[in-house]
């Protein structure tokens, strides 16, 4: 009775290790394939049809992953159309917010240290998108008589008047009143700008028509290449064939092909409306 006992023991234990043993390696074996945490993402809650993600990415609302509430990584990160990037103001609050999370356009050190209202007890902004949701709806600063919006440039995200030095150089100054606006691919100025309510401007393509300008509005992560076509200045598509060097932006050297209505189906134009 008692070997028969022991023995009874012995094959408890000998189980025991074995699932012991078992179980570690699964463990292991899930250590070692790394399953990829899921990411989650915040969005805007304002817009009746589009919303923007804490990624920068603009999409509609049936777009939106159910499950990780982000957009879907496609079209253009951090971008800036209907925005003129100069006043920092866009027609849309959705894209304001997309535009505004562009590392290029809003400095993390500088808006994080902002106050969220004016009294000296008032807590600063938790985050890049908590300043550029907040900062793209509306302020004093875009209304006119308490009631109407300045222009339909109205979500701005600017910082408050007196916490930036920043300076407009001389060639900026010359856009003074104008809308610079970002066209969607394959668009001319002229209807850029007529969806905008507004008119190209032809005399201040001249102006857009450098680097130093265009790198301001566009990413122009392919260089800026001189080139020559109707539809410049502009910037090729990420998409495009290689040997039209996608992702560069490209001005003209002669300034008498400028032109409002030229278009290129692999570019975005660079527009002055007004």
């Amino acid at each position: 009775m008692s070997k028969s006992k022991s023995r009874l023991g012995l094959s408890w234990v000998f189980l025991l290790q074995l699932l012991f043993q078992s179980s570690s390696t699964i463990a292991a074996t899930r250590k070692e394939i790394g399953f990829p945490d899921r990411r989650f993402c915040r969005t805007t809650v304002q817009g009746r049809y589009l919303l923007s993600d804490n990624n920068g990415y603009v999409c509609d609302a049936l777009s939106l992953d159910p499950q990780s509430r982000c957009c879907p990584e496609r079209g253009d990160k951090f971008s800036c159309h209907g925005c003129n990037v100069l006043s920092k103001c866009c027609n849309s609050y959705e894209f304001c917010v997309s535009c505004c999370l562009h590392p290029a356009q809003t400095q993390k050190e500088q808006v994080l240290k902002l106050k969220i209202a004016k009294p000296s007890t008032s807590g600063t902004y938790p985050s890049v998108f908590d300043f550029c949701a907040g900062r793209c709806r509306h302020n004093s600063e875009s209304v006119v008589h308490e009631n109407a919006y300045v222009s339909d440039f109205h979500h701005c995200f600017s910082l408050p008047s007196n916490s930036s030095g920043s300076v407009v150089s001389p060639v900026e100054a010359k856009l003074n009143g104008i809308n610079v606006v970002v066209g969607r691919q394959g668009e001319s100025c002229d209807s850029v700008c007529k969806l905008n309510g507004q008119s190209c401007v032809l005399n201040k393509l001249l102006i857009l028509n450098q680097c130093e300008i265009m790198q301001k509005y566009m990413s122009c992560k392919g260089a800026c290449l001189a080139s020559v076509g109707a539809d410049q200045p502009a910037e090729v598509v990420d998409d495009a064939p290689k040997h039209l060097n996608p992702g560069a932006c490209l001005y003209t050297r002669t300034q008498s092909m400028l032109s409002c209505d030229g278009s290129h189906r692999h570019t975005r134009r660079l527009c002055p409306c007004a």
